[in-house]
């Protein structure tokens, strides 16, 4: 079953079994899919791939990290624990991520297939990388691992 049809399925479950906090999470991503597949139409028809399904799903999760970020900054612990749960849901429906390990390791499989030798070359490996790991793995973690194995 397509992302997208998951989501819409586990929607209508959400909705019978009067899981509010699910259900708004649910609806927010429905509305977010059906943007994307609006913008990405071409002659009036246009389905999103899972690909595209799981970049916004990724984009909303980390909107959501970042709304925590803030709120604990700002010492409002209830709205952080609101958005974890809304994290939490988001994240049910991506696939497994890379954890570090797994990340250093591409990474340096890449860095001595490019040949890249210091941080001049970050920007070659950063889009090679990207290419690589869309979907698995988290842009700002590649980016701090590219930077520690060309340090």
């Amino acid at each position: 079953m397509a992302l997208k049809d998951q989501i819409m399925a586990d929607l209508k479950e959400a909705m019978k079994q009067k899981q509010k906090d699910r259900l708004r999470v649910l609806r927010s991503l429905k509305s977010k899919l059906l943007e994307k597949e609006i913008s990405e139409r071409k002659g009036g028809e246009g389905e999103l791939s899972d690909e595209q399904a799981v970049e916004v799903l990724m984009k909303a999760a980390k909107q959501r990290k970042e709304s925590i970020e803030q709120f604990e900054e700002g010492d409002r612990e209830d709205l952080a624990q609101n958005e974890r749960e809304e994290l939490a849901i988001i994240e049910s429906y991506l696939p497994k991520m890379l954890s570090e390990d797994e990340i250093r390791e591409a990474v340096q499989e890449k860095i001595d297939e490019l040949g890249a030798q210091d941080m001049s070359d970050m920007g070659r490996v950063m889009g090679v990388m990207m290419q690589d790991l869309k979907g698995k793995a988290e842009g700002s973690k590649v980016s701090k691992v590219v930077k520690e194995e060309l340090s």
